[in-house]
Protein backbone atom coordinates (compact mmCIF):
# COMPACT_ATOMS: atom_id res chain seq x y z
CA UNK A 1 0.00 0.00 0.00
CA UNK A 2 1.63 3.73 -1.11
CA UNK A 3 -0.19 6.66 0.56
CA UNK A 4 0.70 9.89 0.23
CA UNK A 5 -0.40 12.17 2.93
CA UNK A 6 -0.93 15.87 3.12
CA UNK A 7 -0.45 16.56 -0.28
CA UNK A 8 -2.70 19.56 -0.82
CA UNK A 9 -4.58 21.74 1.00
CA UNK A 10 -6.73 24.37 0.25
CA UNK A 11 -8.93 26.65 2.15
CA UNK A 12 -8.87 24.15 5.11
CA UNK A 13 -9.38 21.21 3.19
CA UNK A 14 -6.71 18.37 3.02
CA UNK A 15 -6.03 15.68 0.75
CA UNK A 16 -4.17 12.45 0.60
CA UNK A 17 -3.82 9.94 -2.23
CA UNK A 18 -3.31 5.87 -1.73
CA UNK A 19 -3.46 2.49 -3.50
CA UNK A 20 -2.24 -0.60 -4.65
CA UNK A 21 -2.61 -3.44 -6.20
CA UNK A 22 -6.14 -4.78 -6.35
CA UNK A 23 -7.80 -6.60 -9.34
CA UNK A 24 -11.75 -6.54 -7.71
CA UNK A 25 -14.30 -5.44 -5.97
CA UNK A 26 -13.88 -7.79 -3.16
CA UNK A 27 -9.79 -6.65 -2.97
CA UNK A 28 -11.06 -2.94 -3.39
CA UNK A 29 -13.50 -3.28 -0.23
CA UNK A 30 -11.11 -4.76 1.92
CA UNK A 31 -8.07 -2.27 0.90
CA UNK A 32 -10.44 0.28 2.10
CA UNK A 33 -10.63 -1.04 5.33
CA UNK A 34 -7.47 -1.78 5.54
CA UNK A 35 -7.23 1.80 4.34
CA UNK A 36 -9.73 2.86 7.15
CA UNK A 37 -7.60 0.82 9.88
CA UNK A 38 -5.65 4.09 10.23
CA UNK A 39 -8.72 6.48 12.46
CA UNK A 40 -7.32 9.18 10.32
CA UNK A 41 -8.55 8.01 7.11
CA UNK A 42 -12.37 6.40 8.98
CA UNK A 43 -12.45 10.40 9.84
CA UNK A 44 -11.82 11.53 6.55
CA UNK A 45 -15.24 13.09 4.78
CA UNK A 46 -14.61 11.25 1.68
CA UNK A 47 -12.71 8.41 0.66
CA UNK A 48 -13.35 8.38 -2.98
CA UNK A 49 -11.51 5.59 -5.65
CA UNK A 50 -11.53 4.18 -8.60
CA UNK A 51 -10.12 0.68 -10.19
CA UNK A 52 -9.92 -0.25 -13.94
CA UNK A 53 -10.08 -4.17 -13.53
CA UNK A 54 -10.32 -7.23 -16.61
CA UNK A 55 -14.14 -7.01 -15.78
CA UNK A 56 -14.54 -3.39 -16.11
CA UNK A 57 -14.03 -0.20 -14.33
CA UNK A 58 -15.43 0.43 -10.49
CA UNK A 59 -15.85 3.49 -8.45
CA UNK A 60 -17.12 4.67 -5.35
CA UNK A 61 -17.55 8.89 -5.33
CA UNK A 62 -18.22 8.52 -1.46
CA UNK A 63 -20.53 11.58 -1.47
CA UNK A 64 -17.88 13.42 -3.48
CA UNK A 65 -20.15 13.85 -6.57
CA UNK A 66 -18.00 13.25 -9.97
CA UNK A 67 -15.01 12.36 -8.17
CA UNK A 68 -15.08 8.42 -9.12
CA UNK A 69 -15.46 9.53 -12.84
CA UNK A 70 -12.06 11.79 -12.93
CA UNK A 71 -9.99 9.02 -11.16
CA UNK A 72 -11.34 6.38 -13.36
CA UNK A 73 -10.75 8.39 -16.61
CA UNK A 74 -7.08 9.28 -15.23
CA UNK A 75 -6.59 5.56 -14.69
CA UNK A 76 -7.87 5.27 -18.37
CA UNK A 77 -5.36 7.40 -20.01
CA UNK A 78 -2.54 5.57 -18.40
CA UNK A 79 -4.09 2.27 -18.96
CA UNK A 80 -3.54 1.61 -15.19
CA UNK A 81 -5.38 -1.24 -14.80
CA UNK A 82 -5.57 -3.45 -11.07
CA UNK A 83 -4.40 -1.13 -9.20
CA UNK A 84 -6.81 1.09 -7.04
CA UNK A 85 -6.04 4.61 -6.32
CA UNK A 86 -7.91 6.37 -3.56
CA UNK A 87 -8.78 9.95 -3.06
CA UNK A 88 -9.00 11.30 0.89
CA UNK A 89 -10.62 14.76 1.13
CA UNK A 90 -10.85 16.07 5.08
CA UNK A 91 -13.65 19.01 4.33
CA UNK A 92 -12.40 21.94 5.68
CA UNK A 93 -15.57 23.78 5.93
CA UNK A 94 -15.85 25.58 2.89
CA UNK A 95 -16.59 24.85 -0.79
CA UNK A 96 -14.05 24.11 -3.70
CA UNK A 97 -16.58 24.29 -6.23
CA UNK A 98 -14.90 23.04 -9.04
CA UNK A 99 -11.38 22.86 -8.12
CA UNK A 100 -12.04 20.04 -5.75
CA UNK A 101 -11.78 18.14 -9.43
CA UNK A 102 -8.25 19.89 -10.56
CA UNK A 103 -7.25 18.67 -6.43
CA UNK A 104 -8.69 15.14 -7.14
CA UNK A 105 -6.76 15.21 -11.12
CA UNK A 106 -3.21 16.53 -9.25
CA UNK A 107 -3.58 13.59 -6.35
CA UNK A 108 -4.40 11.02 -9.04
CA UNK A 109 -1.06 12.45 -10.78
CA UNK A 110 1.24 12.38 -7.60
CA UNK A 111 0.09 8.87 -7.10
CA UNK A 112 1.11 7.75 -10.54
CA UNK A 113 4.10 9.49 -10.84
CA UNK A 114 5.68 8.17 -7.59
CA UNK A 115 3.94 4.69 -8.40
CA UNK A 116 6.36 4.68 -12.20
CA UNK A 117 9.14 5.79 -10.23
CA UNK A 118 8.85 3.36 -7.27
CA UNK A 119 8.65 0.64 -9.92
CA UNK A 120 11.39 2.19 -12.32
CA UNK A 121 13.47 1.86 -8.98
CA UNK A 122 12.74 -1.92 -8.77
CA UNK A 123 13.25 -2.91 -12.27
CA UNK A 124 16.74 -1.14 -13.15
Amino acid sequence: MLVLENIISDRGSKYAVSGGPCASEEEAKAFLVKLKRKKKFAKATHNTWGLLTDQGPLKDDDGESGAGIVILRMLERENLRNQIVVVTRWYGGKHLGGDRFRHVQNAVRMYIDRLRTDQGQANP
